[in-house]
């Protein structure tokens, strides 16, 4: 009998597994990074990224539940309880900061590695973009498929894709071209290599949407920077579902009503964009 979807760790690799899932499993490089703000015209290495460290707390011995603990180089903490379902992921992040001094923590990145999910195995060049027809995000409540009529091509590195809700700063995203046109909502995803399944992404508070340079998607989560002795929470979802669009926006309006989405609309399956 199919138990649903379990959980590894490989490294910095959070691995999802399941029987039914395309490609065989989905790897989350998790987390990639914490970041400072003014990140979207600055070195990535010299400004932007904080130091952190990441152990295994706890796995459950049927792989359904996983505790990561998160050490930032400023002193900040930020527990991880991961938990698997039947065709989804639960993520639930509390992150503390117990020094003297404010962190500068304003967001974080879970960087989900689609390749495989949408049929493009081989490695390809250091940036591929063949799987992009793929992907997908909203756009005046309307699902888009990438690359969107407008997409921007412009910024400190190239190539890669970011929408930025409009309660972030313009000036504290991923410094890959910025897309001029603000997203519905939180979720973003992709279409299995057969169209039958759909993988989604979505976290609150959220930073950032963004196409990456690793036949990746991402959903980033926010934290706003932590004073001396404050604690911030953020909860995330991966789906792994059939291809029924209006049911996964339904399923991710109760999850997210934060996110206030309404008046979407459905790509029928198979319809590319």
């Amino acid at each position: 009998m199919d138990t649903g979807l379990t959980l590894a760790r490989e490294g910095n690799w959070l691995v999802i597994q399941g029987a039914d899932l395309p490609g065989g499993e989905l790897r989350v490089n998790y987390l990639e990074a914490y970041c400072r703000p003014d990140s979207t015209d600055a070195d990535w290495v010299e400004h932007t990224l904080i130091g952190h460290e990441t152990e295994l707390a706890s796995l459950s011995a049927g792989g359904r539940r996983m505790e990561l603990q998160c050490t930032l180089a400023d002193g900040v903490v930020v527990q991880h309880v991961i938990t698997a379902g039947r065709d989804e992921v639960d993520f639930r992040v509390t992150a503390h900061n117990p020094a003297d001094e404010p962190s500068e923590a304003h967001w974080a990145q879970p960087c989900v590695r689609v390749g495989p999910f949408t049929g493009y195995d081989d490695p390809g060049g250091p940036a591929p973009e063949d799987y992009l027809h793929k992907c997908f995000v909203f756009i005046d409540g309307r699902l888009e498929r990438m690359p969107t009529e407008a997409w921007a091509t412009e910024a400190r590195y190239t190539p890669g894709q970011v929408w930025r809700p409009a309660h972030a700063p313009k000036t504290d995203v991923n410094p890959r071209p910025l897309n001029p046109v603000i997203p519905s909502h939180g979720l973003i995803g992709c279409f299995s290599a057969d169209e039958a399944m759909v993988f989604a992404t979505a976290w609150e508070p959220y930073q950032e949407l963004f196409q990456g340079v690793a036949r990746c998607l991402h959903a980033d989560f926010r934290l706003g920077g932590l004073a001396p002795g404050e604690t911030k929470r953020a909860r995330g979802k991966i789906y792994i579902v059939p291809n029924d669009i209006p049911a996964l926006l339904n399923r991710y309006t109760r999850d997210f009503p934060e996110h206030l989405v309404h008046g979407l609309e459905a790509e029928p399956p198979g319809e590319a964009g």
